[in-house]
Formats: C-alpha cells, structure tokens, sequence
C-alpha cells in the first residue's frame, strides 16, 4: 500500500480476486505467476468454477462469499471482476479495510458510485486501478511519443468506428448482465476503452452531441456522437448485429501525419500518401504489465500508464451521457 515502509517494500503483496468470469480467470491465471503477488482467495457465486478451479491451485482459498476478500484482515490487495453495479459497494468496503483496489471498467453505472469510489481512494490514499486495456498497450505508448514530438502536426480530428456482428461476443456469453441494458453493452463495454485513450492524449472529453438505438429489448445496436477534447473533434460510430467483421478501430487525423490503432495493438502511420505498418518492439502490454504496474503503485511509486479512478471517472461521465 501506499506508505509501505522500505523493508516491506520487496514483500509480496497478499491478493484477493472477487468474480472468476473471463476477466477474473485471466487475471488468476496472471496473478497465481506474477512474483509481486501471492494470490490468497478467490471468491464467484458459480459453485462449479469453484470446483474446478480449486484442485488445480490448492494454495488458493475459494469460496462463493465476496466478504472474505473485501473484508479481510491478511490482504493487501483486491481484483474486481464482477458486474459493474457493485463495484461501488466492494471498492469502498475494500478501502475502508485498508485494500488497494483494481477493478475492471467501468468504474461504476451510476455516477454517483463512481463518485462515491473515487472520494474513499483520495480519502484513504490508497492504490486505486482500472484495467483499461489500452492503458499501457505498446502501440498507445508510440503514439504518445509521437504526439510529444510535435510529429501529428495540428490534431484536426478523431474517429472511433467500432462494430460487433454478435453482442454479446463469444467470450462473454456467460455474463448474462453484458446484454442487458441496465449495465452492459459495447458503449460501455468497449468504446470506454477508446474514449479512454483520447482523454489520455488528447486531454479530457466533452459530449456534444450522444444517443443510442434500442432494440425492444437487451443492450443498444448503434450508438453515434460528437465529443471534444478542447476543441478537437471526437467522432464515434458503433453498431452491433451488422452482417460484417467485428471492427476495433481509433484514428487521429493530424495536419502532418495521422495514426490508426487497429484490433486493440496493430498501429499504422498515414506518411507520405499512404497507411505504413509501424513495427513495435517490447511488452505489448497485458493483464501482467498492468498487474506489475498496480504492485508499483501499492509500494508507492506513481505510474503513467495506469489508470486511476480520477481518469476512470472522468469516461465513466462521457460513457453515460449516452445512456442519459
């Protein structure tokens, strides 16, 4: 935790996951290999993952109670991968109890509850994470160093398309809460992820113009809007149920060069007439790097490419413009 004293600095930091769904099973299958942390509990409402789970890592405590992660005295750490419309209740319960927290996006439904999250970390001064992707992808990060360098030019624009043939996607289709439209969606499943990353380089985003198409029932099947981040204009384009490729896809348009971000790590440079492949070298960044970064932030040292709950925030209110 933040204010660890030196000697307890190389200590490993005693972790607890609450929710085992396809995010909580990719960060165990990280954490139980990671050196800055021994994974102590696991807690899912699903008693039949437990039963998996539990003969392939006895070291591990399962359970079906999340009380035995927030609550608990013997950790210093907690994952949240449950449904968005708790991670108030167990963030605050974890920090009042002396817990860093990393969640997963977004950081709350109600802005109130991310409110709510974001005051207990400044109040306690603990680490406080969420796991947006792209936070610390190594495409992100050349683009970054592009952008320091003057290399855009004038930054005219920015369009965000995305489309999804099938919502939910395949991996998700156990979480039934991600087709519903009280807490899930690809707004708020997947275009928080880009409209993160335009905050983090452009600066903070202002909605202008936002809506979402409704099916009769279930999450939106198109959503559409004008952001600003200052002055910049920030297009978005989404469907969901389209006849064609599920696409992934963030462009900056500069007076000098442009940038396109495709399928989350492919970057590509609009240089001399045309779209150049940009090879990266290095971590592409992952659930390990960002785990790395959170074990950092917990022993004290700030990092730049992980999110905190301010940031998160701050997508969380331009995300549920859409839905208002």
């Amino acid at each position: 935790m933040i204010g660890w004293r030196e000697a307890d600095r190389m200590q490993e930091i005693r972790l607890g996951i609450v929710g085992l769904g396809a995010m909580g099973m990719e960060m165990l299958d990280t954490a139980v290999k990671h050196p800055d942390f021994t994974l102590v509990r696991a807690v899912d409402l699903d008693q039949r993952t437990l039963d998996r789970l539990a003969p392939v890592h006895p070291e591990v405590s399962f359970g079906t109670d999340a009380s035995a992660v927030v609550d608990a005295p013997d950790l210093d750490a907690v994952y949240l991968a449950t449904p968005p419309s708790s991670h108030a209740a167990l963030t605050l319960r974890a920090l009042d109890s002396g817990k860093a927290v990393f969640c997963e996006k977004p950081l709350a439904i109600d802005l109130a509850d991310g409110q709510r999250m974001h005051a207990a970390a400044t109040r306690t001064g603990l680490a406080n994470a969420v796991n947006f992707a792209l936070s610390d992808r190594l495409a992100v990060l050349e683009i970054e160093r592009h952008l320091r360098r003057g290399d855009a030019g004038t930054v005219r624009g920015v369009d965000i398309r995305l489309q999804f043939p099938l919502w939910p996607r395949d991996f998700q289709s156990a979480a039934t809460w991600v087709a519903g439209r009280e807490q899930g969606g690809f707004v708020r499943e997947v275009l928080s992820h880009f409209a993160y990353l335009t905050d983090r380089l452009l600066g903070p985003l202002r909605p202008e113009y936002v809506s979402v198409d409704y099916p009769d029932s279930g999450s939106e099947t198109a959503a559409r809007g004008l952001l600003r981040a200052g002055e910049v204009p920030v297009h978005v384009s989404a469907i969901a149920g389209q006849a064609g490729p599920e696409v992934y896809e963030w462009t900056l348009w500069g007076t000098r060069r442009s940038y396109r971000l495709r399928d989350w790590a492919d970057l590509s440079i609009w240089d001399a007439g045309s779209w150049r492949p940009v090879g990266l070298a290095g971590e592409r960044g992952s659930e390990y790097t960002r785990l790395s970064q959170f074990a950092a932030a917990i022993r004290g040292t700030s990092q730049a490419n992980l999110a905190d709950f301010a940031t998160a925030l701050r997508v969380q209110e331009v995300i549920e413009a859409f839905h208002r």
